[in-house]
């Protein structure tokens, strides 16, 4: 049997996704969770698509390990940001063809 593809699913329908096709969850990064939680499995071994027996038991994780990437907290950005957005990236105004001249 092939393991389907569980990142991305919430943990409950993780479980049934894995149960429906005759295999177990289980979570290392957190003691057995109860069925209604909302996060989604971001990584999950063995991957989608390997052939293992029925009954087989399949790892899922919740949070990125340590230097994986998430989203973190970026907020507060301090230093701020300078002001100015898109107007400092602008050329400044003048003759559009001077830059095409050859020098």
């Amino acid at each position: 049997m092939r393991v389907p593809r569980l990142v991305g699913l919430m943990a409950v329908d993780a479980r049934e996704t894995a149960r429906a096709q005759g295999l177990l969850l289980t979570t290392p990064d957190r003691p057995e969770p109860p069925l209604p939680v909302v996060d989604y499995v971001v990584r999950q071994y063995p991957r989608p698509g390997a052939e293992v027996p029925r009954e087989s038991m399949v790892y899922v994780w919740f949070d990125f390990g340590p230097g994986e990437g998430g989203g973190g907290v970026h907020e507060p950005r301090i230093p701020r940001p300078p002001r100015g957005g898109l107007q400092r990236e602008l050329d400044e105004p003048g003759d559009t063809h001077m830059a095409l001249s050859p020098p």
